[in-house]
């Protein structure tokens, strides 16, 4: 829905999310504000298409934030913010920080991280859910997967990086070429728009997992792979749980067996990193355990992104 009480053509045409309780929130105290009704306010998840006007989709409108100056101009993300900024008096001030030396980009960079995090609380439009590839809990599980595995390889990168023992290099080369398939029985299972998109942070944590038990030696990598298969092989199997309660199907049965085939592998993982290694000491009971508290929450994180 949209209002202006301007009967003049608005200073800015402003697009909001207001199925999102952030964006709504947000943008009810800027309407709030001296100059507000000078501006036309238009709800993206409730409007009419047409409300939405030239070159501008619902699926954008709600990706992003919004604004269409008095030209006609789309203007987008933090952009459109410093817009909206200066065509009001109180904040106008915002809107030429917001220009200065290294602001745009600082801007840029808080608002993506926001977009990532918008899941968490922004339900998911109905048609959105209807395009999902499987059942929004199965593309959580996969993402979480993507993330998992692409980590897993990571882990066996950062050891080969660190560790010249010539065993231990041995076992990680063999694991690493598991992983790697893993990654794209996965990939295979899960559509592109629907994987996990935090990469970067799931490789640097990967590799700083495998990489700082190196430092300490063969022992403490062992630990470190026995408790994330520990925890992988838990993952796993209530994955496989919750595909058993579906009702089953061609695709199903292909994802189920694939992930049995994972849990398996890392099951033996575990196995051979218990044979190889000796009794770990406290300080790496206490790291092992870390790792797999943090496994936990990264696998939370990553359902969601």
């Amino acid at each position: 829905m949209s209002t202006s009480t301007s009967s003049h053509a608005p200073a800015l045409t402003v697009y909001f999310d207001g199925a999102c309780p952030v964006c709504s929130r947000e943008m009810a105290l800027y309407r709030r504000q001296p100059g507000a009704e000078a501006c036309v306010w238009v709800d993206a998840s409730a409007c009419a298409e047409p409300e939405l006007g030239p070159g501008l989709t619902r699926e954008a409108a709600l990706a992003r934030f919004h604004v269409r100056r008095a030209d006609g101009e789309l203007v987008a993300g933090t952009r459109g913010f410093a817009a909206l900024w200066r065509a009001l008096p109180r904040t106008a001030w915002l809107g030429r920080v917001a220009a200065f030396g290294p602001m745009p980009m600082l801007l840029d960079f808080g608002y993506r991280v926001f977009l990532a995090l918008r899941p968490l609380w922004r339900p998911l439009p109905p048609a959105a859910a209807a395009a999902l590839p499987w059942p929004a809990v199965t593309v959580g599980d996969l993402r979480s997967d993507h993330a998992g595995e692409a980590g897993a390889v990571q882990i066996y990168r950062g050891v080969l990086a660190v560790t010249r023992d010539a065993a231990l290099r041995q076992f990680a080369e063999h694991h690493l070429a598991t992983e790697q398939a893993h990654l794209e029985l996965v990939l295979a299972h899960l559509p592109a728009p629907h994987r996990s998109r935090l990469l970067p942070a799931w490789r640097v944590a990967g590799w700083l997992t495998g990489a700082l038990p190196a430092l300490a030696g063969p022992g403490a990598v062992y630990a470190t792979v026995a408790a994330v298969e520990t925890f992988v092989d838990r993952h796993y199997a209530e994955q496989i749980a919750r595909l058993d309660a579906m009702p089953a199907d061609d695709r199903r049965a292909a994802l189920r067996a694939d992930l049995e085939r994972c849990r398996l592998d890392e099951l033996q993982h575990r196995d051979e990193a218990l044979a190889a290694g000796p009794a770990p000491g406290a300080w790496v009971r206490a790291w092992a355990a870390l790792v797999g508290r943090g496994s936990a929450a990264a696998v939370a994180l990553a359902r969601r992104f």
